[in-house]
């Protein structure tokens, strides 16, 4: 079962809270390359804890943080109508709560 999205395609919902999609002037080949950047970063810091190297883990760290930039999931948003970033909000406390509040109650998109 996938997420569900918003209504604009800006966010999905996972345990009723929102995440900035990927920007969607993406290529699929881009998109792909950025996801297996974060993927590797993503081992890296898994393999850092590991270790517990704090220099590695700090790099693999910077690493995510620029995958997920690169992807439009962190930094400035990248919709240019001026709505507010709601990223990591609770949906109910959004004015995406009505739409959140109509899902069924296993939290899936209807079409």
């Amino acid at each position: 079962m996938s997420a569900p999205e918003t209504p604009d395609g800006r966010y999905i919902v996972v345990r009723g809270r929102l995440w900035r999609r990927a920007r969607p002037d993406l290529s699929e080949a881009e998109r792909d390359r950025i996801v297996g950047d974060l993927m590797r970063a993503r081992r890296a810091v898994k393999t850092a804890k590991a270790a517990d190297d704090a220099e590695a883990l700090a790099l693999a760290r910077r690493a995510v943080d620029a995958a997920k930039h690169a992807l439009g999931e962190r930094g400035p948003v990248w919709w240019r109508d001026g709505a507010p970033d709601l990223n990591r909000h609770m949906a109910r406390n959004t004015p995406y709560a009505d739409w959140y509040a109509a899902l069924p109650e296993d939290g899936s998109a209807t079409e």
